[in-house]
């Protein structure tokens, strides 16, 4: 019986080899909801969403926005180990290259873009390092 994992690997390099079958899978991505660390109100520990629907195999935008009340440094190490980046994108500013990031860290308030495609389903954890027992955590949940 062959593994899921290495079906869909069998079936991306099959598709892969085909240039007229070429797709761009970096396009037609889909905006998640803006997770905001903090709000305008005072609360530092305020987080605009905990929880992330996603499916493997999709493109995907997320802003990760900080509204500036503490240092946020976001981890996510199993989610950035199982997908592909784009691009981060900091003040129109894009980051392109092979990798990922260990985490991003907020100084100030500001935006930071993350386009990326899931390569693998699975439940992935973050948090904000230090604000956990703060409810600053979630998951991304992917199909």
């Amino acid at each position: 019986m062959i593994k899921p994992s290495a079906a869909l690997a069998a079936a991306f390099l099959a598709f892969a080899a085909t240039p007229s079958a070429a797709v761009d899978l970096a396009k037609n991505r889909t905006t998640l909801p803006d997770l905001v660390l903090g709000d305008k109100d005072g609360n530092d520990y305020a987080v605009s969403q905990k929880d992330y629907e996603l499916e493997a195999g999709k493109s995907y935008q997320l802003d990760i926005v900080s509204n500036g009340g503490k240092e946020y440094k976001f981890f996510s190490p199993e989610l950035f180990r199982h997908i592909w980046i784009n691009q981060i994108v900091i003040n129109h500013l894009e980051i392109h290259g092979p990798g990922t990031p260990h985490h991003l860290e907020w100084d100030d308030e500001g935006a930071i873009r993350i386009e990326f495609v899931v390569i693998r389903p699975g439940n992935f954890k973050w948090w904000i390092d230090g604000l956990e027992q703060r409810g600053m955590t979630g998951t991304f949940k992917v199909k």
